[in-house]
């Protein structure tokens, strides 16, 4: 439904006060409702039509990434969705995974060294796939709030003068160790019972 506006009051519009005038430049607002209405009843059902779908492609993730990789899901603090994101990472570049090292540096988790004079730092990596170094942080955040090996870790780290993010990245950087063992031990297990058959 378009509004028409009331040509005839623009050139009153120049005015301070504009309700002063003969008669409003849009329609009344009674009028506005039943477009309204319309248009947020519609953006509801695709709202709830696109959570539906949503949870039907997290059940489609679960179901393939517990058939891929169960050990790895079995981990504490890593959710499906950080699985397949890790999954896909190390899926989509199998020439690239030579060493965990090569894993951490394809997630972006890897450390540069940021050194200046006597100080001897790294600092994060800005390179990398960005959507598993996010499934990283996701993994590494989870453990600093449930994990008491990774609290002590962390809180060592901190006593030994790093700030917390150095702490949180060599924390990404073991988790891509851990990860990349994890990936290409069921890789050897999947390969092996191809052969078997």
């Amino acid at each position: 439904m378009a509004f028409a506006i009331n040509c005839a009051a623009l050139p009153a519009c120049s005015s301070s006060e504009p309700w002063q005038r003969g008669g409003p430049i849009l329609p009344p607002i009674a009028t506005w409702i039943p477009p309204i209405a319309s248009a947020l009843s519609s953006l509801a059902r695709r709202y709830l039509e696109l959570h539906d779908e949503i949870a039907d492609l997290d059940a489609m993730i679960a179901a393939i990434v517990d058939e891929l990789a169960p050990n790895l899901v079995a981990r504490n603090s890593i959710g499906h969705i950080g699985a397949a994101q890790l999954l896909l990472t190390a899926g989509d570049n199998p020439e690239r995974l030579r060493s965990e090292a090569s894993f951490a540096s394809l997630c972006g988790v890897s450390p540069v060294p940021a050194s200046s004079g006597k100080t001897v730092r790294h600092r994060l990596n800005r390179g990398g796939d960005r959507a598993a170094n996010s499934a990283l942080h996701i993994i590494a955040i989870g453990r600093l709030r449930t994990d008491h090996r990774t609290k002590d870790y962390v809180a060592r780290r901190i006593a030994e003068g790093h700030s917390k993010l150095d702490a949180i990245r060599a924390l990404k950087r073991y988790l891509a160790r851990e990860v990349f063992t994890l990936i290409t031990q069921r890789r050897r297990e999947i390969n092996a019972t191809r052969i078997a058959a």
